[in-house]
């Protein structure tokens, strides 16, 4: 599990263009969640999921209040959530999530981002087996040995502790993701580098230095669709 989060996010949002793509992402995730329950995360677990996800991506403030109040105005998109699992190059497993109103638009264009950059579709299940999903939390300014104190004394349990540069990643059961947040709060940590749901791989590879450009080039090319809104893999990216 050294999969670097921190770097991952700042590739992700390393150009303005970049930025507006996570925004709007956010924007129709938000919708979706607050649409599924009460659009108040107090009452709607997967709303307060996505918005701490937003918090850590810095995702505006009037951003996430327009989607909130989209979803308790009178609008009724329907967006259905969709998977799609595949190979790169070098048999790299890759699993999509998307979220869309127009399932005729997203299939074609996630085929045509595999076939363009060296990979291809698989069928469901050829690749999600290989991956676990999991609760990713990371504080700043603790040491490993603080946080695996902190998490003993609130009784929750935890599946390991990374450290990376200055933070500490918490990865968890997908069940755990709030009760960790909460032993940090009641610790008086309220702000979060890492609130992730996420797939991650059981195991990573290393890819040649050819063959990973054209990797990169797949993630990228999926990660800019519309529809998109996570890509999981199971290589180890510099």
């Amino acid at each position: 599990m050294g999969r670097k989060w921190n770097n991952i996010k700042e590739k992700k949002a390393s150009k303005d263009a970049n930025t507006s793509r996570i925004y709007a992402k956010f924007g129709v995730e938000i919708y979706v969640a607050a649409k599924k329950g009460e659009p108040d995360p107090e009452s709607n677990r997967a709303l307060k999921v996505v918005l701490e996800r937003a918090k850590t991506y810095n995702v505006p403030k009037a951003i996430i209040d327009r989607a909130l109040d989209k979803a308790k105005g009178s609008a009724d998109e329907v967006y259905e959530e969709l998977r799609y699992e595949g190979f790169g190059p070098n048999g790299a497993m890759v699993i999509v999530d998307a979220l869309t109103n127009n399932v005729n638009r997203t299939a074609p264009a996630v085929r045509s981002a595999f076939n363009k950059n060296g990979g291809n579709m698989g069928v469901s299940g050829s690749v999600a087996y290989m991956f676990d999903a999991t609760a990713v939390i990371g504080v700043a300014g603790k040491t490993v040995d603080e946080v695996i104190e902190l998490l003993l004394e609130a009784d929750v349990d935890a599946k390991d502790f990374i450290e990376e540069e200055d933070t500490v990643l918490v990865y968890a059961e997908p069940d755990q993701f709030h009760a960790v947040q909460e032993a940090f709060r009641q610790a008086g940590i309220t702000e979060f580098t890492v609130a992730e749901l996420t797939m991650l791989a059981q195991n990573d590879i290393a890819l040649p230095q050819d063959a990973q450009a054209q990797f990169e080039k797949l993630i990228d090319a999926l990660e800019d669709l519309e529809d998109v809104q996570q890509v999981y893999h199971n290589v180890e990216l510099e």
